[in-house]
């Protein structure tokens, strides 16, 4: 019985149950009635766009961000779905700071909906840099079924881990 690394930290009868949809051949179309549509954010440009309008939306006064994008290099199996930085450069007698989010290409192929879910993630660190209740409250309000999401996410990652094929 191989271990389910994204289910480590849930009960034992959950993680039961994922097994049996998994040699059921079940789990991918559980993810797929649930989640099956995608979303038409292709490349760096749409994915800056779409993070920008939902940061306008909900985070108005945050600091602006000057660059997102899909990288290739965050691996999922080192826990980093996606990550934000703050670069710091001199300019002249001046420090300018600039905001990065940079997203796992999984979430290209993956449900709109994870990908709300990743985003919101990100930005919620523009204010909140620790995975604190402050921290979860504003994902929440930003996806408001972030933790069902959150949870299903683990469950989609599962799904490829196992050899799924992507939504």
């Amino acid at each position: 019985m191989q271990p389910l690394k994204y289910l480590a930290g849930y009960p034992e009868d959950l993680q039961m149950r994922v097994r049996a949809m998994i040699e059921q051949d079940r789990l991918g179309a559980v993810l797929a009635d649930k989640y099956g549509q995608g979303h038409a954010v292709r490349n760096d440009r749409q994915l800056y766009e779409y993070t920008v309008e939902m940061k306008d939306r909900y985070l108005r006064k945050a600091e602006p961000l000057s660059k997102v994008v899909y990288d290739s290099k965050l691996q999922v199996v080192k826990h980093a779905l996606g990550t934000h930085t703050t670069v710091s450069r001199v300019q002249g007698s001046r420090l300018k700071a600039s905001r990065e989010i940079r997203i796992a290409t999984v979430f290209r192929d993956a449900p709109a909906d994870f990908l709300k879910m990743i985003v919101a993630h990100e930005l919620a660190h523009l204010k909140e840099s620790e995975h604190n209740k402050p921290f979860y409250q504003l994902c929440a309000h930003m996806a408001p079924d972030y933790h069902q999401l959150e949870f299903d996410l683990r469950l989609y990652l599962t799904h490829l881990d196992c050899g799924g094929s992507p939504a």
